[in-house]
């Protein structure tokens, strides 16, 4: 029986991904299911929150590996247009990866695996995934980095004279940076294990944690990539001039 391909990718996306030699095969999806604990922070302090960053990153390291599983099940190169999700509910959250299996046609697929010989993961558009390789680039992996953070709750005192105004709240303002940093700083860890040459599409994610608007979550995401070391690989062509007469 022909298998039938399935995938969240557009029409014009799927063209793209074509047009240099990936072949779609399915819709992939992995998923875990966390019950969040609680940790203690002291009322005045700017803090991680590290048992549930570990626990945050964790959650979502193993929904990955589901993916890639699932991926590797089919007989794919990589994945394409991949996103990460979180459903909340209440102390449990639902963490999960969904994205296209991809398979290089010509039977050299295993030059796009990673390091470890698993099929490549990235959060690129199919017209993104399309630009890069014509670029000369590949991807690698989907890195991430994860920061749950306590920030610091005023004093009474400090709460009544800044009553009615407009000011500064440093300690947010802080505790933003401190949190933004350490993602990032993971994310750029996580993809330097992988053995890129650099990171592109990098988004920050800032969501509050559910129990209390002074713990936040920041989580950075972003595609490492490496150069395509192969002489032969094709490239965009040289620019050219392009007149256009009209009537």
């Amino acid at each position: 029986m022909t298998h039938v391909f399935t995938s969240d990718l557009s029409i014009d996306e799927i063209l793209l991904v074509e047009e240099v030699d990936f072949e779609p095969l399915e819709l992939v999806l992995g998923s875990a299911y966390f019950n969040v604990g609680w940790q203690n922070a002291p009322w005045s302090q700017n803090m991680e929150m590290l048992e549930i960053s570990r626990l945050m990153y964790t959650a979502r390291i193993t929904a990955i590996s589901r993916l890639v599983q699932q991926a590797q099940a089919f007989g794919a190169d990589g994945v394409v247009g991949m996103r990460l999700d979180i459903e909340r509910h209440g102390n449990r959250a639902e963490f999960s990866a969904v994205g296209t299996a991809v398979r290089k046609r010509g039977g050299d697929g295993g030059k796009w695996h990673d390091a470890h010989g698993r099929p490549f993961t990235c959060d690129l558009s199919g017209s993104d995934f399309w630009a890069l390789v014509r670029g000369g680039f590949r991807p690698v992996s989907l890195a991430h980095g994860v920061c749950v953070y306590h920030i610091a709750h005023r004093s009474f005192s400090q709460w009544l004279s800044g009553m009615g105004q407009n000011m500064e709240m440093q300690a947010f303002t802080q505790g933003m940076y401190d949190a933004r940093e350490l993602a990032m700083e993971r994310m750029q860890e996580e993809a330097t294990a992988s053995g890129c040459d650099g990171i592109v599409n990098v988004k920050l994610h800032e969501s509050a944690h559910g129990w209390d608007s002074h713990i936040v979550e920041m989580l950075a995401v972003g595609t490492s990539v490496a150069r395509i070391n192969d002489a032969a690989h094709e490239t965009h062509e040289k620019p050219k001039l392009v007149l256009f007469a009209r009537d």
